[in-house]
């Protein structure tokens, strides 16, 4: 299928071929059948693409203090390298879909296949949306009409959030397509609306709505006519829908507004905000939320969990439907709105001048027998057979950054990568000349090509891949955690015969510094301290879905359960863990671990996310036999009490690389495993064990 994308990298706007997507639990596959260009956001991402780095850098002034902290910590090529990284990944533009169902996932009712929808999916022939994002059009709505569904959600929610009344003065600063429809949408509520622009165009088309439409250009002081308008009682609402850098709009929405008035931030302006504008009238301001309660909220998008509507309304699927039945009710007219409809191959039509493009709103039009395969070829990349072909599940930033460079070093052959959404893993494919990019991982098992299957996605989907790609008969790498609960991994075992290779991403223990650190103490009794200063992120976060990530002990605090028990060349027996807080329970992400090792070894875990992220990472602390050595983020290691050894210093090397070298090597040739499955299911269940100790206040028994 083609997608229209946008590079971060080079500010070019290309129609790419990638695989179709797949449709998923929870969602449904849409053919398209017309998108809308939403100008305004997608003018601010094509501008961004094209400013060069220093122009990039001015506009994110946070993400540049993130950088130079990264250089402190990691180095400078690691810091460049993870930047040109991400600024390689498309951005995919649209949000405006509109299509017919051609499949429905497991767990949808309220779709079937042939119904019409309006989704949030980008300009793509094919997309796969949860089914909280989507809305049946009704039979008088024309697809062109629809198109407007999602962007005119952005208008309603501003206007739920001014909470306008019948017979008030409501203005509307910016009269672009958000701004037009709010602006007619607040008409029809029976408000006397009165709307600004500096474009004549639009202000014309606005009086043709009944908005008392006016242009600063042409002599209108804004402040002074909603004033005269009001009989200086000033607005009761300000809605601004504008895109300007300038703080006077702020300025000018105070000044315009009665007491007690109320500003609704729908579009991206300055902030400087008058103390004394808004002291004085004791006004309100809020800035709204895209489509309305829901949005960005994984468990209501992602997994289809509703808010009950008694209690929450309108959500964003709610204002979906809503301006569906304003269109069909013709309280909202859009089609005088369509500046032009453009066939989806010219594309370029819009997007070539979208900097100078004085356009309203324009319509992309899909063919109707667009291609829907799930696997493409990528042109100047081959697979020449035999054995140790590779499948990669996952195309997200640990396989971008680090996975594939590392493979690419030793020359992996690689044949295939899947992403959900096809357009990560042709990007990646692309780039690093492998022949197919999928969103059906499920082709690995049939591919006679691939003999090690590499798992990369989230945590919840790694104990089921796994079982899959075993049952296929395929090596299988999964990045950590091997599983989420202990009935997921009796499974895996249950499954395993030895006959194939089963690793997980321990990658740590194949760093230089681990293997010289090994090499010094051997293995007698030691006492182990490893500190991961982890940085915080944000609760809403996947990662800390039980369900989902595990939380960040069972799925990242493992890799120095394993460390540590590659260090003392012992397992796990016991583990006692306590978190920082009056509820320990529900901090997992600062806390302590100590870990009880068959020799008598001891282990302790510091895992914090309420440091500095200036400090260092990672730090490992080794003492035995009146020795010590440290290790400092994997790039220094100082020994002390140790004959002919003082220090060894690299770039930061966690030991990815050595780690795939080797793994492909067995693949290839066969042998031992490069991480015996005993100690890889030591670790697993002492993960589980920490947070059972956390739980019940004691200590747990691994072994």
């Amino acid at each position: 299928m083609k997608q229209i994308i946008q590079s971060f990298k080079t500010g070019e706007t290309v129609l790419e071929e990638v695989p179709a997507p797949v449709v998923k639990n929870g969602h449904i596959l849409v053919q398209t059948t017309r998108s809308l260009v939403s100008l305004g956001t997608e003018r601010m991402l094509v501008e961004f693409g094209r400013a060069n780095l220093l122009q990039k850098a001015r506009q994110q002034p946070d993400r540049v203090k993130q950088v130079l902290d990264k250089i402190k910590t990691e180095g400078l090529k690691p810091t460049l390298n993870a930047v040109f990284n991400k600024l390689g990944q498309p951005l995919p533009l649209g949000y405006c879909n509109v299509g017919k169902v051609i499949a429905v996932g497991s767990g949808v009712t309220e779709f079937q296949i042939g119904d019409r929808v309006a989704n949030n999916g980008p300009h793509a022939e094919f997309v796969c949306v949860p089914k909280n994002l989507a809305a049946k059009i009704p039979d008088n709505v024309s697809d062109e009409e629809a198109a407007f569904t999602v962007i005119g959600s952005i208008g309603l929610q501003g206007i739920r959030l001014c909470n306008p009344q019948l017979g008030e003065t409501i203005v509307v600063v910016g009269l672009g397509l958000i701004g037009l429809i709010t602006a007619e949408l607040l008409v029809a509520n029976g408000c006397k609306v009165i709307g600004t622009d500096l474009d004549a165009k639009k202000v014309a088309l606005a009086r043709k709505k009944g908005i008392m439409a006016i242009n600063p250009r042409e002599g209108f002081d804004p402040v002074q006519y909603v004033m005269g308008e009001t009989d200086n009682m000033g607005a009761d609402g300000v809605i601004i829908t504008a895109s300007a850098k300038t703080d006077e709009i702020i300025s000018q929405a105070a000044k315009m507004s009665r007491k007690r008035g109320r500003i609704i931030l729908v579009g991206v302006i300055g902030l400087n905000i008058s103390r004394a504008d808004f002291y004085e009238k004791e006004l309100s301001f809020q800035v709204s939320c895209s489509y309305g309660p829901g949005r960005y909220d994984d468990k209501y998008e992602k997994q289809g969990i509703d808010y009950p509507l008694p209690f929450v309304r309108w959500t964003e699927k709610r204002n979906f439907q809503a301006i569906l039945q304003a269109i069909s009710q013709k309280n909202l007219t859009v089609a005088d709105m369509i500046t032009e409809r453009v066939p989806l191959g010219n594309y370029k039509d819009i997007y070539s001048n979208i900097s100078s493009q004085d356009s309203i709103a324009s319509i992309l039009e899909y063919p109707e027998n667009s291609d829907s395969k799930s696997v493409v070829s990528v042109p100047g990349s081959t697979f020449a057979g035999g054995r140790g072909g590779i499948g990669i599940i996952g195309a997200g930033n640990f396989t971008s950054a680090t996975m594939l460079p590392a493979l690419a070093a030793i020359n992996a052959p690689i044949v295939s990568i899947a992403s959900a959404a096809g357009l990560s893993g042709t990007t990646m494919a692309k780039k690093h000349k492998i022949p197919k990019s999928t969103t059906d991982y499920k082709t690995f098992f049939t591919d006679k090509d691939i003999d090690l299957v590499m798992i990369t996605t989230r945590h919840n989907e790694h104990a089921h891949m796994v079982i899959e790609a075993l049952q296929a008969g395929k090596h299988v790498f999964v990045e950590k955690p091997l599983a989420l609960n202990k009935e997921e991994l009796d499974e895996i075992l249950k499954v395993y015969d030895g006959s194939k290779t089963l690793t997980v991403g321990f990658n740590r223990r194949f760093s230089p510094h681990m293997q010289k650190v090994k090499q010094l103490v051997g293995n007698t009794p030691m006492n182990v301290i490893a500190t991961m200063n982890a940085g915080s992120i944000p609760p809403s976060v996947w990662v800390h879905d039980l369900k989902i990530g595990g939380g960040r002990i069972v799925g990242e605090a493992c890799h120095y359960i394993d460390l540590i028990t590659f260090l003392t060349g012992s397992k796990v027996k016991a583990v006692c863990m306590n978190a920082m807080g009056q509820n320990p329970q529900a901090n997992t992400d600062c806390a302590s671990i100590l870990l009880e090792y068959e020799n008598g070894s001891t282990g302790v875990i510091n895992y914090f996310a309420n440091g500095s992220k200036a400090y260092s990472k990672e730090r490992i602390e080794v003492y035995s036999q009146e020795r010590t050595i440290i290790t400092d983020n994997f790039r220094v290691t100082e020994g002390f009490g140790f004959r002919g050894f003082s220090k060894l210093k690299t770039n930061i090397d966690k030991g990815h690389a050595a780690q795939f070298k080797l793994l492909v090597e067995r693949v290839k040739s066969g042998g031992q495993p490069i991480v015996p499955l005993d100690e890889t299911v030591n670790t697993t269940l002492a993960s589980f064990a920490a947070i059972e100790s956390l739980l019940t206040r004691r200590w747990v028994d691994v072994l």
